[in-house]
């Protein structure tokens, strides 16, 4: 199956490739994708994380293979099925699921953040839910259930500590990021990094707001002098948000970082088209810093 289908820059539209699980529809962003493959056999890892089905390489590259549906704790995948093998956090893995209905293109605005009767914000493996002929397709946090396997794969946020003594600068930089947990985790860490006029919100509609009402009451400089931003949110993405800002005179010179597990070579290509100033894959909180420092002249 082709998962190639490019969108226009900015356009707050993605790719839901949906697929089966256990006769329940899932779907996960084709960005996140790099080959859907038939099921094949895998060699098992000793003591490794029972949703670790094992690894296999099809073409000179080792991959891990996850059982999903055991990440979903609906019992343990049996042969056969299909392999969507991706690459996100600069890391190349394998989810078994049963079968793939299709793609469909949606909007950032019809995607809805599950409620808390569904699960707490914080342990949710879903990132929305979108409604499809009448059916339900929820999302799945890939990236959560690999950081719940493997914690190593999440923020190192240990680094931030690495770097020493830092000055306490009040530059004001706006955080937009769906994650309830990686929203605090950015927070806390840019904070203990010395930066601590902190706005956070959790989608770019959210930060596109504060900086609207902040340009239209003439407080701009003092309430965004850079903006951090994850791709993937509900209402309003981060690659429309970069566009927004960067197509606006009053806004351009704001400095955009992209902040994200999906910065591979593709969505680079759309960060940098889109004007942003740097992209950084999300388990690089120290350059994050690092890059910010720069940005906002704030270097030692």
């Amino acid at each position: 199956m082709d998962t190639k289908i490019l969108l226009e820059n900015g356009t707050n539209e993605l790719e839901v490739l949906e697929f089966v699980l256990d006769g329940n529809a899932y779907g996960i962003n084709v960005a996140k994708i790099k080959e859907i493959i038939t099921y094949q056999p895998v060699t098992p890892v000793p003591n490794a994380h029972p949703s670790i089905e094992g690894i296999f390489m099809p073409r000179d590259t080792m991959i891990t293979a996850i059982d999903l549906k055991n990440c979903l704790q609906r019992g343990v995948s049996k042969e056969g099925g299909l392999f969507i093998v991706t690459n996100f956090n600069k890391l190349d893995i394998a989810f078994h699921v049963d079968a793939v209905r299709g793609i469909h293109r949606v909007s950032w605005e019809d995607i809805i953040k599950p409620g808390a009767t569904v699960s707490s914000a914080e342990e949710s493996i879903s990132t929305g839910i979108v409604k499809l002929d009448n059916r339900l397709i929820i999302i799945l946090d890939f990236e959560k259930i690999v950081t719940d396997i493997n914690p190593e794969t999440g923020l190192k946020t240990s680094e931030i500590s690495e770097m020493g003594v830092r000055s306490r600068s009040n530059v004001p930089i706006l955080i937009a990021e769906d994650s309830v947990l990686l929203n605090r985790l950015i927070v806390d860490s840019l904070k203990q990094a010395g930066y601590v006029n902190l706005t956070h919100t959790c989608n770019g509609q959210e930060a596109f707001d504060i900086i609207y009402e902040a340009k239209k009451d003439g407080t701009l400089k003092d309430k965004v002098q850079c903006v951090i931003t994850d791709i993937e949110m509900p209402i309003m993405d981060g690659h429309r948000l970069t566009r927004l800002i960067k197509e606006d005179d009053d806004t351009k010179d704001i400095p955009v970082i992209i902040f994200s597990s999906l910065v591979n070579d593709e969505m680079r290509k759309k960060g940098e088209a889109l004007g942003a100033n740097a992209q950084l894959s999300k388990p690089e909180i120290r350059n994050l810093v690092t890059v910010i420092d720069k940005l906002v002249g704030n270097e030692n």
